[in-house]
């Protein structure tokens, strides 16, 4: 006999889980052994000393109800087997089988049933049949062993179970053999993507039964809100299992899922019914459900009514099992509130207690209330409302404006209203804004406001407990462009500002999230700890009616004891562009048919600004685009950066996939279409602590398609879970359209997984900011050493992009560079990395880096790129070869010439001419050194004759004749020379080895003087 309900003595059953001739036989062996032992001897059996089962089913789908002793041998004459009722047979919500008449009987009061079903509402403990199992199915690179998740766990929290808060896999196992198709429900939280949350059913053979998504993977949950899953079960035996692994990737901690009232219809009887648990009761019989005991109550388990307490000493909150003792009140019991402004114009701080009231004020050690503050003048309204002598505020007329002080006033002529909403002063809350306030656990806040007006903001209220979600949503029915802008293209609709702080001591937290058409509320950022005050703004780039909700919870540790009240967030001012049913608080020029008086706004084109001088629409200069919340003045077209172009209606900047530099008076072309395609990376392994396996994988779009981002990232975990999401936008899903986003994939083998997981998808590139050789463009910079040195000569190419949205670690949002660099060794497509330094292609959280090196990242060859060789002439033919430079560093472009075949001649012209000249040179060469050489000779005789005709007191000869003889010419004079020639310095020194003294003489061949030295 397996048990299939919970452990407190009550039991479920299927069919019967014997067959009917092992329970027969059985009998018959108990009979026997009774009549050897002497059964005489034994005292007859009473209903006490058995109880009845039945047997499995036969092919006909009988059954037996046999009687089977709860000690074998202490009585004797057990009844007889008889014929059960029917297989299928089952009893009513509110009655139970009773097995001796085989009859349905109605539960007592105390009790409940749910005829076919079983619930499980009490978790105190595991309840029996359930299994909870942690699983380390994959080892981290250091081998370490699964003893890590040993401790990890379901943990019953006694109205619900919570599920493991590390990244270890754990599943919640319960088994149940249905005989008729049936169904299972339970109710649950799941706030975290963080972690993964899957149910799935197996067969008795371990088979996965065939799911869809939807079934399978749980869907999100809004913050303090309950979410239910239905899913069928076939006939047989179903294994039922609540899985969830956590992927803790920062410093987060990871929200656990919560788990309550699991209800499986289509067990074929229930033998008793269900006592119900403490703090429940059922007043009457054939109840099939308890309720909780109300406030100042208690009770017992199986109880039929409720124990008050003693309300001035004692307090219990609702469904409580027991009475406390009212402690003494603190500072922590009550909290301000301001008065709403009173017929004149004043307001005041009050102090109120807590409600429900649980402390004692004339005990010692007990404070008082605070006494109420002095009026005060109200603050005045909030921008667009108006105050008619009463007070309350009113909202101005339609095509009027105020400034919340002076009287609503007509917008001049073409100006129209600027609608949207300006929340600064708090004096009431507005009306399209509700507060709440809600526990996971308990309904102590139920009914109270979350948030509290305080004058110049609105902060988060006491609530019941310090785990209470605080919540405050406000409401957009959708957004409208201002007349002149309805004809753009617009990229934003309306956006959302607000300037907030949290002053905590715990771990608190805030959450804005956004509800847009009535689907599921998505997380947009939260905040954990203090916060200075700051603002966030979100944009809105879809029409779509939405609910922004901001939800505030102290600690996410129920507690009995109130010890963080003081922990509080406040918000100072909310403001909504564009709001549909806005108010306005200013005007703003508008584009008008002509300068006429009384002309009114028309839209201006896509692409067309609103010329100041004119109020006409003007369109915008080439290559500029146009803001997205104004188009107000010439200023409105902003221009794009480099290396990008404006769509035609200027509405976004873009890449058409080509660049131009110019380097050393040469003009580079790059042509990266090759590159345009979406491209994938991924890094990884990486592990977590825990040894979960994961992957980062990066889309990447380098040009888009005009402006249209290509890259997109699913979560397939949390955008499965409706069948209709994925025919929404893309702003209102789980997936991301962008130019570059992450994913965090974690493979079938990392945690288990039938089906590889993508989750945390992110966007990291929403704008193109322009493509540089430059290593920064505006306020982005890339770090040339994460990368290694380029060999080539060809300059890098970066593509910069942003993503403006803010998150808690990225105030300024997050930015991307992709480098493109030529290497001409790689594919068209080339190879994609990231930072060594920075596996995760990040080194801050917030600037991503990217190297795309590839063949076509190398700009166009042009003629600069080659050279010609021209061969030698054989036989009057000449070839011209063209070889490209090496390296080569470009691709495309120019083609490389073929070989050219020309005329030529064995003697070139030139070369003739050349051997002439050389020959001529040649010979007049030779004439002149022979005229010389006969020159030089005379020269020397004339000069022998001097010599020999010098006496020996070293005068000169007399002369034998003043006339030139025939033959001699005339051209010789003397010259006395201080610089001896080589032949008189001879002769000096051949006369002072003889001891005479004598001065040489040169005779210079110069007519007609003498020159004495």
């Amino acid at each position: 006999m397996e048990p299939r309900g919970q452990s407190k003595g009550h039991f479920v059953f299927s069919a019967g889980y014997m067959s009917a001739s092992s329970l027969i036989c059985c009998a018959l062996i108990l009979s026997s052994f009774q009549w050897v032992a002497g059964a005489e001897d034994l005292p007859q059996c009473e209903e006490m000393d058995y109880y009845f089962e039945y047997t499995e089913c036969d092919s006909t789908g009988s059954r037996w109800r046999v009687a089977i002793p709860h000690t074998q041998g202490v009585c004797r004459g057990l009844p007889d087997p008889v014929r059960g009722t029917d297989c299928t047979f089952s009893c009513n919500a509110g009655e139970f089988l009773e097995m001796s008449a085989q009859q349905c009987t109605q539960c007592a009061a105390g009790t409940y049933s749910l005829g076919s079903g079983i619930r499980f509402d009490e978790w105190d403990d595991i309840p029996a049949g359930f299994t909870s199992l942690a699983t380390y199915l994959t080892n981290g690179p250091a081998g370490e062993e699964a003893l890590a998740c040993n401790s990890s766990s379901w943990v019953p929290q006694g109205t619900h179970l919570e599920s493991n808060r590390d990244e270890c896999t754990v599943s919640l196992i319960y088994a149940v053999h249905l005989k008729k198709p049936g169904s299972v429900s339970f109710e649950y939280q799941y706030v975290d993507n963080n972690i993964f949350f899957e149910f799935f059913i197996q067969n008795d053979q371990c088979q996965e039964m065939d799911q869809t998504s939807d079934q399978k993977w749980i869907k999100l949950t809004n913050s303090g809100e309950w979410g239910n899953h239905t899913v069928d079960l076939k006939s047989g035996t179903n294994i039922l299992y609540w899985r969830t692994t956590g992927i803790l990737l920062g410093a987060k901690i990871i929200k656990p899922v919560l788990l309550k009232n699991i209800e499986i219809e289509g067990v074929a009887y229930t033998s008793e019914c269900f006592p119900c648990r403490p703090g429940t009761f059922s007043r009457t019989p054939g109840s099939s459900s308890c309720e909780l005991c109300p406030r100042n109550s208690f009770s017992g388990k199986g109880a039929s009514s409720c124990t008050h307490c003693d309300t001035e000493t004692e307090f219990s909150s609702e469904g409580a099992v027991e009475c406390k003792e009212k402690p003494a009140c603190s500072e922590k019991d009550y909290f301000q509130i301001h008065t709403p402004c009173d017929s004149d114009g004043k307001t005041q701080i009050i102090y109120k207690w807590i409600e429900p009231k649980i402390c004692m004020e004339n005990v010692t050690g007990a404070v008082a209330l605070p006494p109420s503050g002095n009026r005060e003048p109200c603050p005045p309204c909030n921008p667009g409302f108006y105050n008619n002598d009463t007070a309350n505020c009113s909202p101005c007329p339609a095509g009027t404006y105020s400034d919340g002080i002076k009287a609503c006033e007509r917008c001049p002529a073409g100006t129209e209203p600027a609608l949207g909403y300006e929340y600064k002063w708090w004096n009431v809350l507005p009306a399209n804004m509700k507060t709440s306030c809600f526990n996971v656990g308990n309904s102590k806040c139920d009914g109270m406001n979350g948030w509290e007006v305080a004058g110049d903001h609105i902060r988060s209220g006491a609530g019941g407990s310090d785990n209470d979600y605080l919540i405050l949503n406000l409401r957009i029915p959708g957004f409208k462009l201002p007349t002149s802008v309805a004809g753009t293209t617009a990229s934003e609709f309306g956006r959302i500002t607000f300037v907030f702080e949290t002053i905590c001591s715990a771990d608190c937290e805030l959450y804005f999230m956004m509800d847009v058409n009535r689907k599921s509320p998505t997380v947009v950022e939260s905040w954990e700890g203090s916060k200075e005050k700051q603002s966030y703004t979100h944009v809105m780039t879809k029409n779509a009616s939405v609910s922004y909700t901001w939800a505030f919870q102290r600690t996410n540790q129920a507690q009995d004891i109130r010890q963080y009240v003081n922990d509080i967030v406040k918000i100072y001012s909310i403001m909504v562009t564009n709001a549909q049913d806005g108010v306005a608080s200013s005007c703003h020029a508008c584009a008008l048919v002509s300068q006429h008086p009384g002309s009114s706004c028309v839209p201006c084109p896509a692409g067309h600004y609103i010329d100041k001088d004119t109020n006409q629409c003007r369109e915008c200069p080439a290559d500029t685009y146009l803001s997205g919340h104004q188009i107000y003045g010439k200023e409105a077209c902003l221009p794009c950066g480099p290396g990008s172009r404006s769509n035609k209606e200027h509405s976004v900047c873009f890449s058409n996939c080509s660049f131009s530099y110019m380097a050393q008076n040469r003009t580079l072309v790059y042509d990266f279409t090759q590159l345009g395609p979406v491209g994938s990376i991924m890094n990884g392994p990486s592990f977590t602590s825990k040894g979960t396996k994961y992957f980062r994988f990066f889309n990447i779009s380098l040009c888009g398609r005009e402006g249209e981002r290509a890259a997109i990232c699913n979560d397939n975990v949390t955008d499965l879970s409706s069948k209709n999401l994925l025919r929404e936008s893309s702003e209102f899903v789980n997936n991301v359209e962008t130019f570059i986003c992450q994913s965090t994939i974690i493979p079938t083998d990392g945690r288990g997984f039938r089906t590889a997981v993508s989750s945390q998808s992110i966007s990291l590139a929403d704008i193109f900011l322009g493509a540089t050789v430059e290593n920064e463009l505006n306020g982005v910079s890339v770090n040339p050493d994460l990368f290694p040195k380029a060999s080539k000569a060809t300059p890098d190419v970066n593509f910069f992009y942003s993503s403006p949205r803010a998150t808690s670690s990225c105030d300024k949002g997050r930015n991307a560079v992709i480098t493109l660099r030529c290497d001409p060794e790689k594919t068209s497509r080339g190879e994609l990395s990231v930072p060594s330094k920075c596996p995760a292609g990040t080194c801050d959280g917030c600037t991503f880096y990217f190297l795309w090196e590839s063949a076509s990242a190398c700009p166009q060859c042009t003629e600069a790129d080659y050279h010609k060789i021209e061969g030698a002439c054989k036989g009057g033919v000449q070839d011209t070869h063209y070889v490209w430079n090496e390296p080569k560093l470009c691709t495309k472009g120019v083609s490389l010439p073929g070989k050219k075949t020309s005329h030529c001649e064995a003697i070139d012209v030139w070369l003739k001419f050349g051997a002439g000249t050389g020959a001529f040179s040649a010979v007049l060469l030779i004439s002149l050194s022979c005229y010389f050489w006969k020159k030089n000779k005379k020269l020397e005789y004339k000069y022998s004759r001097l010599v020999m005709s010098a006496n020996k007191e070293c005068e000169l000869p007399a002369a034998d004749s003043c006339a030139i003889m025939e033959g001699e010419d005339n051209e010789e004079e003397v010259v006395y020379s201080n610089k001896p020639s080589l032949l008189g310095k001879l002769k000096s020194i051949a006369a002072k080895s003889n001891g005479e003294s004598c001065e040489s003489v040169q005779l210079k061949s110069k007519p007609e003087r003498w020159v004495w030295g």
